[in-house]
């Protein structure tokens, strides 16, 4: 098991100094980017009335649907096993293995049943994602890849730097900034975590202050989580269908070991029940397709009494130059949501300065009604709607 092999590859490996990460663009990697398409973007979101009489033909979907992506997810596993080999291999930083050892020493005094304690208290981040009722919070994303097949390389264009891209996600109202940690998946790596670290870490004094930081790498062994607090995040994401259930509270401790919040990724409501019956708070949905699938997936949810559990919705970008992602998010706060998290869809505008993601985030969390206003525009015809988005802007 991954977490086994890696720990005792920590133990009996010699450190080697000097020595480059080699890029694996191999068929592993080329297997992982497959994955990306499916386990690791986000998933578009809008809700409608749910139907009474499509209810089998939606779970025939949904069974065929987890089956291929748990297929595609072994194979993001593997790949990500790899590049953890290598990173041992390549020699762990100090700082990472001392985090690591004291990590492992705290989780052996936890009890058996320490993921399902009385604490029923909500952590910094669940407390900034949930707001009163008809209030949507938004989690701004930063990667470097894009599902667009047109782009070039498979990037995004005209993409600020993390320098430029955290004090936008915070001055405009994100509750937090979140890095895909994965370089094949994402296009990033744990330097662009440390890169919105520090520049929140020089907003302590500023008005907004500093957001949280999580991180939204691939987990899937103590390692990752020993490295996601050494560079200060506040949470990260674990994808519950990626990793086993055991593998799934094992982590949960470690995060917990070292006060890290933890987000489950689920795709059914078979992982997000088993994920709430772990002890986790906060549940992002991801790669469920269709309004009616995704009430029925919350809607089959139960929290134990008493303890708050925050629901996060994925928006995909559309492949236009519409802001139908706006749309999506005020429906997501209509039907209960309590945040959404965007990614991709923040940059599909470029360098236009209408559209940026500043203002994408503020246009979502107004307070815009579906029924009255509407932002949905065609590049280069939908002056109207620009201004429209420019006046919530004001």
């Amino acid at each position: 098991r991954t977490l086994a092999s890696t720990s005792l590859l920590l133990q009996n490996t010699t450190r080697i100094k000097g020595i480059k990460k080699m890029a694996l663009y191999s068929t592993g990697s080329r297997l992982a980017l497959l994955a990306y398409l499916c386990t690791a973007l986000p998933s578009a979101l809008a809700f409608a009335p749910r139907s009474t009489t499509t209810t089998s033909a939606t779970n025939a979907r949904t069974a065929s649907t987890s089956t291929s992506l748990q297929a595609i997810g072994v194979l993001a596993k593997k790949a990500k096993q790899a590049a953890l080999k290598e990173y041992v291999s390549a020699g762990v930083e100090d700082e990472v293995m001392e985090i690591y050892k004291s990590m492992k020493e705290t989780m052996k005094s936890f009890d058996d049943d320490c993921d399902n304690d009385d604490d029923n208290a909500m952590g910094p981040l669940q407390q900034a994602i949930t707001k009163r009722k008809g209030t949507i919070t938004v989690i701004a994303e930063f990667k470097r890849t894009t599902s667009d097949p047109t782009a070039a390389n498979g990037l995004i264009n005209e993409l600020y730097d993390p320098e430029l891209l955290s004090p936008t996600f915070r001055e405009f109202g994100a509750v937090a900034a979140a890095v895909m940690a994965d370089e094949r998946m994402g296009g990033c790596g744990y330097q662009d975590i440390a890169a919105f670290v520090e520049e929140q870490r020089r907003a302590q004094n500023e008005v907004p202050g500093p957001i949280p930081i999580i991180n939204n790498d691939l987990i899937i062994d103590e390692l990752q989580i020993a490295r996601s607090k050494k560079e200060k995040c506040s949470a990260c994401v674990i994808p519950y269908g990626t990793v086993s259930p055991e593998e799934f509270a094992t982590l949960m401790r470690a995060a917990k070991a070292v006060d890290l919040e933890v987000i489950a990724a689920v795709s059914n409501a078979q992982d997000g029940q088993a994920a709430i019956d772990a002890g986790v708070r906060m549940i992002s949905i991801v790669q469920v397709d269709g309004v009616d699938e995704k009430v029925e997936l919350v809607e089959q949810l139960q929290a134990p009494e008493g303890r708050p559990v925050s629901f996060i919705a994925n928006v995909q970008a559309k492949n236009n130059k519409q802001l139908q992602e706006i749309e999506e998010a005020w429906a997501l706060r209509d039907k209960g949501f309590h945040s959404v998290w965007v990614g991709e869809a923040l940059y599909k505008s470029g360098s236009d300065f209408t559209e940026t993601p500043g203002a994408i985030i503020k246009s979502m969390r107004s307070k815009s009604s579906l029924k009255w206003a509407s932002p949905k525009a065609s590049a280069g015809r939908g002056e109207g709607a620009r201004e429209y988005l420019g006046d919530i802007m004001m």
